[in-house]
């Protein structure tokens, strides 16, 4: 087995880092406190292709699989965990969910425009009384002649102010819990779409967070995005890959909060000596090390069998629920690193931790990963 990334990835992962320590870095806080992301940046990005990682190249992307896109994401997590996640939910979830569902024709119609960044995308699931538990989506949609007819709301949705469009799931038939819901595709200009304020968060603040309402909104009948009533399978499938991209961007707040731990340590004095040079702060930061690196692991392997086209269910519930924990932990231990300055909004630490948090609730929490985890653990017991 080969630990290396090839001769490509390494140049993506300088790039991409290379941009992230000198756009994003020295705007996070600025952007952590005002909640947005400038549009000059967002072209920037688009630019250079990192609004498109996953789509093809003759759709305008630039076409770097899920190993490249856990590359492109951690880099942009080490310096701000919102500008990760808009990323995270434009590629991962809504041209994922494009790319795997819809037919030529919307691919042609929405993937380029996603792709050079001509406009952000937004995945619609959550629903005010379904997260877990999504199949309990209330939102539904009534064919009306050539038309759909939808009614009902989704919360928690991450690019909602600024997406130009929506893949938006509804219930379309009460025979199965989850052989009942499809998936739509929705312009931001359609008329009885209704986008709600954005929330006030605790963290992952850069990104934007809103709930929808559609009232009586109508949109054509060919805007149905995969077949009719297995929207929410074609779900699982965004969610399995999209887990791996919030299992990378885990690992870069996780490895943000060590170097920043880090170069604290090296300069900071305590009872006449360097912090770095108390070895209990050492083996802090030790395990810190070796458990990002462990959940790095993690993520690749499974954007490695997402690229060789096999299943990742449980690949992917492993990363994201290991990546995300040591997340937090390691965010936790740089504060405690720190001290006093760590808890202040002058050192990125306090800003990371905040971030992290939302990874081990955001597309399944750890709970939820650890059920798909067992359950996968004794299928696999009862095939053998």
């Amino acid at each position: 087995m080969n630990f290396e990334l090839p001769e490509e990835m390494v140049a993506l992962r300088e790039m991409t880092r290379k941009f992230a320590a000198e756009e994003i870095g020295p705007n996070a806080r600025e952007w952590d406190r005002t909640g947005e992301i400038p549009e000059e940046s967002i072209r920037k990005m688009g630019e250079l292709g990192f609004l498109g990682t996953i789509a093809p190249t003759d759709l305008d992307g630039a076409e770097l699989g899920y190993l490249g896109n856990a590359i492109v994401i951690e880099e942009f997590a080490r310096q701000c965990g919102g500008t990760a996640l808009m990323l995270a939910a434009h590629n991962g979830l809504c041209l994922g969910h494009i790319l795997h569902a819809a037919s030529d024709e919307q691919k042609k119609k929405y993937v380029p425009p996603l792709a050079r960044g001509d406009m952000l995308g937004s995945w619609c699931l959550t629903e005010p009384c379904s997260g877990s538990d999504a199949a309990a989506l209330e939102t539904r949609a009534v064919l009306d002649g050539d038309e759909w007819v939808i009614n009902g709301s989704k919360m928690f949705i991450t690019n909602g102010s600024k997406a130009g469009v929506f893949v938006v799931t509804a219930r379309t038939s009460d025979e199965s819990k989850t052989k009942g819901i499809s998936a739509f595709l929705v312009d931001r200009d359609t008329k009885g779409l209704h986008i709600g304020p954005k929330e006030d968060k605790m963290g992952m603040r850069a990104s934007d967070t809103v709930p929808l309402t559609f009232e009586d909104m109508r949109i054509p009948k060919e805007n149905l995005c995969g077949q009719l009533n297995m929207g929410f399978i074609d779900c699982l499938k965004v969610l399995e890959r999209g887990r791996i991209t919030i299992g990378s961007l885990s690992v870069g707040l996780s490895r943000g909060a060590l170097e920043e731990a880090v170069a604290y340590a090296q300069t900071r004095e305590q009872f006449g000596k360097p912090l770095i040079k108390h070895q209990t702060l050492q083996f802090m930061l030790a395990d810190m090390a070796m458990e990002t690196d462990a959940a790095r692991i993690l993520v690749r392997k499974a954007a490695i069998k997402q690229d060789a086209g096999e299943s990742s269910e449980m690949e992917s519930s492993m990363c994201k629920l290991f990546a995300s924990e040591i997340a937090t932990k390691s965010c936790l231990n740089a504060i405690q690193i720190c001290g006093g300055y760590g808890y202040i909004k002058e050192m990125p630490v306090e800003r990371l931790m905040r971030d992290a948090k939302l990874c081990e609730i955001g597309e399944g929490s750890s709970q939820v990963q650890r059920m798909i985890i067992s359950k996968k653990l004794l299928d696999m017991k009862k095939a053998n």
